[in-house]
């Protein structure tokens, strides 16, 4: 019997701040929305299908291109975006500044003859300039293409090409200069502007004689159906497709997140909520938290650089309340402060706080299901104790005033969720693609679950088909690839849903656990299917091992190749007394080999004995981006590796 879905019965319009929840939610400013555990639907016994209403009416007129100007009319003064200054401190732009300057830089493209729906690709790193221009770009009725600044030329001419990009704005001058071979193929590109050179002062001077109704005429006429943005996945096999997300698309996202993060998204206290983003605005992770600030005017920085000397001086500069990461980032926090412990001869001491801290985050989340008391007075003692020793130094380094990450990319793990909860930092883990707009399922502040990926976002439906893949129906679900050969934008969907090619799985509350990829399913020769995401995952966070990737496809047996990660292999000779390395020369050490068979060992507790590692090879090679190994999201490229490394797999099965 299918669910009995409810639908708001009196939408309005946006307008400033997020909306009001609907009527019938319990809500308390201060503590949030208590929304209810998803409805669910049973097959054959299992959990298949999970919705959550939303929490907010749907958008029914206007656009992204609104959202500074209705701050500013709103409350003009508010500080909305922080940049960074010569003496290492910030600028704080206020919701007027903001719209003004997204109001000139809009009034320039217009000027230079870019028409609605044009499209305008933009190339940097995580900067001011490139949430500025969005904005400008949609107040200009222009379509936003994203583009990484890692990218070959192959991918930047492909994406300019299927995009049909009248203009493109890179940070850096060598990035345009690249581009020289390639612009005779580019029949549309018209325009070429470079930040560092000042384009953008020029493009707000060149638009000084538009008027401001030209603006406003221009926004007007886009609705939530409107095009906002073509984002190119960075494809873990075959050609990037663009995905064609609608301003109603991120409006649909943002407003529900922002009412179910509410820790985050609206300081319970006089302390402003602030973030600084550091990851990448090609993606749409990033892009969706941008837009998010925005529409609940959440003070934003952007930090380019991500050295850990400069990103650790900008958090200590800026201090924000919450931040956006990736269980990658929060895996090297985790094992440089164990490293840095057992240089000072405090590993043990790291080890038993890191304990406390797991302990007492399982025992928070029980007591918030209701299946435990809590922390007991004994672990409550020793985890105050080992904060003052640990807990704050982490998040210092963080900035201090940290209490909330919002994780996503791929799966954190419990332990290390359960971890930084311990340590005092509540961490909000979710699930989604770029199709979906950014996450699709999130982790409820009430009731978090740690291991899994929380419930779906309100507005969201979750299906598990037959063979297990996560299907996605909701607002905020993209509209279709784009294909300008087949008149614009394909539909992707079927009935209504989305095949994500995610493997999950839903549990009796309507909790999502991704369990792998579908194409990355291995079928062994035994007819055995395994799942590699759990044993890499697990693998990934020892500090000696920087990427590992599953493999045995038609194979006897499953097997795995391993990088090394430099810093972690530095330290671990440093602390058994050994000079240093490099790291590709100890591909066949022995000592080594023991510590990573330990590893491999532990990982295998996992799974059953056929999902098991049997053999392992060292590659004396990291995976990276610029050797194509990674996408830019640090995904594997499987078919890429396969290819590049086929001696050294034939070799596990020799």
């Amino acid at each position: 019997m299918p669910l009995s879905y409810s639908s708001p019965s009196s939408p309005s319009s946006h307008g400033g701040p997020a909306p009001s929840p609907l009527a019938g939610f319990d809500y308390d400013p201060d503590a949030g929305p208590a929304f209810v555990a998803p409805q669910t639907r049973r097959l054959d016994g299992e959990v298949r299908e999970a919705y959550a209403p939303p929490l907010v009416p749907p958008v029914t007129h206007g656009s992204l291109a609104d959202l500074p100007f209705e701050n500013a009319s709103a409350d003009p003064g508010r500080r909305v975006i922080s940049r960074p200054d010569a003496d290492g401190g910030w600028t704080h732009l206020t919701a007027a500044q903001f719209a003004e300057q997204v109001s000139a830089v809009a009034k320039g493209l217009i000027a230079e003859g870019l028409a609605p729906g044009d499209r305008i690709a933009v190339m940097a790193r995580t900067r001011y300039e490139w949430t500025l221009l969005d904005f400008a770009a949609w107040a200009a009725g222009l379509v936003t293409v994203p583009v990484y600044p890692t990218s070959s030329l192959f991918q930047v001419r492909s994406i300019l090409q299927d995009s049909g990009a009248v203009a493109l704005v890179t940070e850096k001058a060598r990035q345009a200069a690249a581009l020289g071979p390639e612009r005779e193929r580019l029949l549309d590109l018209r325009h070429v502007w470079v930040m560092e050179q000042g384009h953008l002062d020029r493009l707000a001077e060149c638009g000084a004689g538009v008027p401001d109704h030209e603006v406003t005429v221009r926004r007007g006429v886009l609705g939530p159906d409107t095009l906002a943005t073509l984002v190119y996945t960075s494809g873990t096999t075959g050609r990037p497709k663009g995905c064609a997300l609608s301003h109603g698309n991120f409006l649909a996202e943002v407003d529900n997140a922002i009412e179910v993060l509410y820790p985050a998204f609206k300081a319970k206290t006089s302390e402003e909520a602030s973030t600084l983003l550091f990851l990448p605005l090609s993606h749409v992770f990033g892009r969706m938290v941008a837009v998010a600030c925005v529409r609940a005017g959440v003070r934003l920085g952007h930090a380019p650089s991500l050295k850990s000397e400069h990103l650790l001086a900008d958090l200590a500069s800026f201090r924000p309340t919450f931040l956006l990461a990736i269980p990658y980032m929060l895996e090297k926090v985790y094992n440089n402060a164990r490293a840095t412990a057992e240089r000072g001869g405090r590993a043990s001491s790291f080890d038993r706080a890191a304990d406390v801290a797991c302990r007492y985050g399982e025992a928070a989340e029980a007591r918030r299901h209701g299946t435990g008391p809590g922390p007991g007075r004994a672990l409550k003692t020793a985890r105050a104790f080992y904060d003052a020793l640990l807990y704050r130094r982490i998040r210092a380094a963080l900035g201090g005033r940290l209490r909330y990450l919002i994780c996503g990319g791929s799966p954190l793990g419990r332990r290390l969720a359960a971890f930084y909860e311990g340590a005092g930092v509540e961490v909000y883990e979710g699930y989604g693609l770029t199709e979906s707009t950014g996450a699709a399922t999130v982790t409820p502040p009430q009731k978090p679950r740690l291991g899994t990926v929380g419930w779906p976002l309100p507005g969201t439906r979750i299906r598990i088909a037959a063979d297990g893949e996560v299907l996605l129906a909701g607002g905020q679900v993209f509209r279709g690839y784009w294909n300008p050969h087949a008149g614009g934008v394909v539909p992707a969907t079927h009935d209504g849903w989305f095949p994500t090619g995610d493997i999950g799985r839903l549990d009796d509350d309507g909790y999502l656990t991704i369990t792998g990829r579908k194409k990355e399913i291995l079928i062994t020769a035994g007819g055995k299917n395994v799942a590699p995401a759990p044993l890499e995952n697990w693998l990934r966070a020892h500090p000696l091992i920087s990427q590992c990737m599953v493999l045995g496809d038609r194979r006897p047996y499953i097997s795995a190749l391993i990088t090394l990660d430099p810093e972690g292999i530095a330290h671990w000779r440093q602390m058994n007394g050994q000079p240093p390395v490099p790291a590709e020369l100890l591909v066949d050490d022995p000592g080594l080999a023991a510590v990573l068979q330990r590893a491999v060992d532990e990982a295998n507790k996992l799974v059953s004995r056929p999902e098991s590692i049997r053999r392992f090879t060292v590659l004396p090679v990291d995976f990276t981006e610029r050797e194509g190994h990674l996408t830019p999201s640090m995904k594997l490229r499987r078919e890429v590796i396969l290819r590049d490394f086929a001696r050294e797999v034939e070799g596990l099965y020799a």
